[in-house]
């Protein structure tokens, strides 16, 4: 399909209104081992586990925000091996926001949580600073849920399964809209749309079918 755009054998529709553009050779990227001045307790990326690394295990999750106009923003996390998404409303960027997400997560799989969810990856933003409150469980005082792991600064490329969806999301929701007015049904409709999507890496089966099979 891209050949044939780019060969014109479309009338009116070129490379440019593509939502992805195909790019001319594989990126590359630099390697930063620079330590975020904001996040000195954060554990690194460096410490993930090898088997999160390589995508050998599920349960292995990226984390980020895509944000609007308004106050509100979305929660998405992304399963490295499946590329399973998550979608959650945030009514502002708090990080007491983002852990109540979490909490409704953990509730949601009982006792199943630390095994479904295993890692979180995200960046340094101030919402998600506070990495103890984030594994803390709320079912079980004391214990811990999940291990979070931080990028490093300027290093969106270390969590390329997370801007990928983000760009599937920025589909549905372009730059600058207002997050605040989508309704609880518009955010699974782009959920599902995602996880249903025949994935090219997958032999064109979806997140939800290797998110299952996992």
């Amino acid at each position: 399909m891209y050949n044939m755009i780019d060969r014109g054998d479309f009338l009116n529709l070129s490379n440019k209104d593509l939502p992805v553009k195909r790019s001319s050779g594989k990126r590359k990227y630099r390697k930063v081992r620079k330590v975020a001045l904001n996040n000195l307790k954060g554990r690194s990326i460096e410490e993930r586990p090898a088997t999160a690394n390589s995508r050998e295990e599920s349960g292995h999750w990226e984390m980020d925000l895509v944000v609007g106009s308004g106050k509100a923003c979305l929660l998405v996390m992304t399963e490295r091996v499946s590329r399973k998404e998550l979608i959650a409303k945030l009514p502002d960027k708090r990080q007491q926001s983002v852990q109540e997400v979490l909490d409704k997560l953990e509730r949601k799989h009982k006792g199943k949580f630390s095994k479904r969810f295993k890692s979180i990856t995200m960046d340094n933003g101030s919402e998600f600073l506070d990495s103890n409150s984030l594994e803390a469980s709320c079912m079980n005082p004391g214990e811990k849920r999940v291990s979070c792991y931080y990028a490093h600064p300027y290093s969106a490329w270390e969590r390329g399964s997370n801007e990928s969806a983000n760009k599937l999301i920025r589909r549905f929701i372009p730059k600058g809209t207002d997050i605040g007015i989508l309704t609880e049904r518009d955010i699974r409709r782009i959920e599902q749309w995602i996880n249903n999507y025949p994935r090219r890496i997958f032999q064109y089966r979806t997140a939800n079918e290797m998110y299952k099979a996992a």
